[in-house]
């Protein structure tokens, strides 16, 4: 029986597989039959995904994605020891919270360093014919913030509405090789950085409206692949939201 969903033999890169969204992602990815690439910071939490994943083909790559100008060569490295790319998740990221007033240059240019900058970086580096299959689905991990943000997230939410700008001109640029660009608005994921975000301060009263209740990192990680698979061949430059109906 056709199964669209399928992705026996596929190599995607999932970053942020550590942990929350990245490591439910790559776990589900797997059991689809992706081949993952994982990226993290974190060795020592790579390891252990890595030990979860057990005899499915996967390689780990710790890396620092705010240091952008080694991701052409990482991107390289990659698709030279796998072979080419047929996909990314860009799942990798911070959720700063703070009052404009406190909010200067440096967090902004931080947040913006792997929320958007990586994420650009990533796209134009994997989307090379060098590196990556005609057909290729790019995702990035965004947020609900990106269209209704709250206090204290303005660095945040700046950081997710350029993705939102980014990837139709991407989308519409890798067309002729039948690749796809979009991303995913989440709302409230019961992750760590929703734990950290309560430990902030974070009101959970401006999330009543998330009426299905709080997702879990296995939701999105449903959500991603659905993008990353064939099953969305006919979706690109687009946000689609996941917020738990937050957004109606």
């Amino acid at each position: 029986m056709l199964n669209p969903m399928d992705m026996t033999g596929k190599l995607i890169i999932v970053t942020g597989a550590s942990d929350g969204i990245g490591r439910a992602a790559a776990l589900h990815l797997a059991m689809l039959g992706a081949k993952t690439v994982l990226i993290s910071r974190d060795v020592n939490k790579l390891k252990l995904i890595s030990e979860a994943l057990g005899k499915n083909p996967h390689k780990i790559y710790p890396y620092d994605l705010t240091d952008l100008e080694g991701i052409e060569d990482l991107i390289r490295t990659i698709s030279e020891e796998n072979g080419k790319i047929d996909g990314m998740v860009h799942c990798a990221g911070v959720s700063p919270m703070m009052p404009l007033k406190s909010t200067k240059y440096d967090l902004f240019h931080n947040t913006m360093l792997i929320n958007f900058y990586a994420f650009a970086e990533l796209v134009r580096c994997a989307g090379k014919a060098a590196n990556c299959n005609d057909g290729a689905s790019f995702l990035a991990v965004s947020s609900v913030s990106s269209v209704k943000g709250n206090k204290a997230q303005s660095a945040y939410a700046a950081s997710k509405a350029a993705v939102s700008g980014v990837i139709k001109p991407m989308a519409k640029e890798l067309s002729s090789r039948g690749i796809r660009v979009n991303s995913v608005l989440f709302g409230i994921i019961k992750t760590g950085m929703y734990e950290k975000f309560l430990e902030q301060g974070g009101d959970m009263s401006l999330w009543n409206g998330q009426y299905l209740g709080l997702g879990s990192p296995e939701d999105a990680a449903n959500v991603i692949s659905f993008l990353l698979s064939d099953a969305s061949k006919l979706i690109t430059g687009t946000d689609l939201i996941a917020d738990g109906g937050y957004l109606s």
